[in-house]
């Protein structure tokens, strides 16, 4: 049997390939095995010597048709050496018993191997995941380690997967907990005040009673997110599948938004190329990504006088940009701004009111579509940028034509 890797090698993930070695144990046992081979081959090879001698000497019509032979080979082939038996059969009886020798060694030999993938595999399922085969083979053996080291990859990514899904559900639990906390303690609070009639006034009653509105008001924005989050998330949410001018739709927007920016002081701009751009998608979850993009534009682009939107048509996708001149996001920040619950700001984002699940929407929503969406920010720009297919060719079952 192979004996135990070291730790070093345990934790290693990629080992390096190697011969596999026998031990002094598996060498005497091969030995034996042919010393045992050798002995047995010499045993039939005198007993078929015995038996042939035997049947010769009791035929004679055998043994003249032996010497007819012998003549027959000695005149064809001009040499003495068929004149006796023994120049030939004992020849072809070594060849034979090295053949045979040979094939139960290399049996043997296998079968050792064997042992030693199996060693290994059994190292490996007490838990050591990160440990794999390492021998260098030929043949089947080594069709085996491939196919068991991959099956051991498969096994702990399938792991790392669940694990990573596990921690997600404990991290969802832990904010949704937390973001419903905050206002549900400032309602039940104000709630109380009232209960306990501790107000001075009507004015002050008003007061309490509109907090609370807004913190019920609060939560429910986070509860309606958190279900369009789950909702777009399902790998088999249906998309509502038409054909639409993007100019058209992003025109449209930036309409929807002007009164709001104008009180912000913001000047929506819109920029496309061609002018006419017809591609596929469902325009309700497309205007649900634009939604949160401009409102995260108008509510945290601090500083900004500008939002700018362009679509350009490149190959056979679409590249739509929603951009604002406000302060620079922090590098830092960009790589977790489609994580669920990230905020830049807490407490700025808990003055406007942000669920910190609009753009982990988006991202979603753009996902469903086939595409992808990411963030960069310089002293100028702030940019999201979308990458989508002008046509969905490859749609799924789930997914219908308006």
């Amino acid at each position: 049997m192979r004996s135990k890797p070291t730790e070093k090698k345990r934790n290693t993930p990629i080992e390096k390939k190697k011969r596999i070695t026998l031990t002094s144990k598996e060498i005497s046992e091969l030995f034996a095995e042919g010393i045992l081979t050798i002995v047995l081959l010499l045993l039939l090879n005198i007993a078929i010597l015995v038996i042939l001698t035997s049947i010769v000497e009791n035929s004679p019509d055998l043994v003249d048709a032996i010497y007819a032979s012998k003549n027959a080979f000695t005149s064809a082939f001009n040499t003495d050496i068929f004149r006796s038996g023994r120049n030939f059969i004992l020849p072809m009886f070594f060849l034979l018993d090295v053949i045979v020798l040979y094939w139960r060694l290399i049996r043997r030999y296998h079968q050792m191997q064997l042992r030693h993938i199996i060693s290994e595999l059994h190292f490996i399922a007490e838990g050591n995941y990160d440990h794999r085969i390492p021998f260098e083979l030929r043949g089947d053996l080594s069709r085996i380690v491939s196919n068991i080291n991959g099956l051991v990859d498969s096994t702990v990514a399938a792991i790392e997967d669940e694990r990573r899904i596990e921690q997600s559900k404990d991290e969802l639990i832990t904010n949704v907990s937390h973001d419903i906390r905050t206002p549900l303690t400032s309602i039940i609070g104000y709630l109380g005040l009232i209960e306990d009639r501790q107000y001075h006034s009507e004015e002050e009653l008003l007061k309490y009673t509109h907090t609370a509105y807004v913190k019920a008001k609060q939560m429910k924005s986070l509860v309606d997110d958190l279900f369009e989050y789950t909702k777009v998330r399902q790998p088999s949410v249906p998309i509502n599948v038409m054909e639409f001018d993007m100019a058209q739709l992003v025109e449209q927007l930036a309409a929807d938004f002007e009164l709001e920016a104008s009180r912000k002081g913001i000047k929506i701009e819109t920029y496309t190329r061609p002018e006419h751009i017809e591609m596929d998608g469902d325009t309700e979850k497309l205007v649900r990504v634009f939604n949160n993009l401009l409102s995260n534009a108008l509510k945290y682009g601090k500083g900004a006088d500008k939002i700018r939107m362009e679509v350009e048509k490149v190959g056979t996708e679409a590249i739509l940009t929603v951009k604002n001149n406000g302060q620079m996001i922090p590098k830092q920040a960009l790589d977790s701004l489609f994580d669920r619950f990230y905020r830049v700001e807490e407490s700025r984002s808990q003055e406007t009111g942000g669920t910190g699940l609009g753009l982990a929407i988006a991202q979603s929503i753009v996902a469903l579509h086939g595409g992808y969406i990411y963030a960069k920010s310089t002293p100028e720009w702030t940019s999201f940028i979308i990458h989508l297919p002008l046509k969905r060719n490859n749609l799924s079952n789930t997914q219908t034509y308006g």
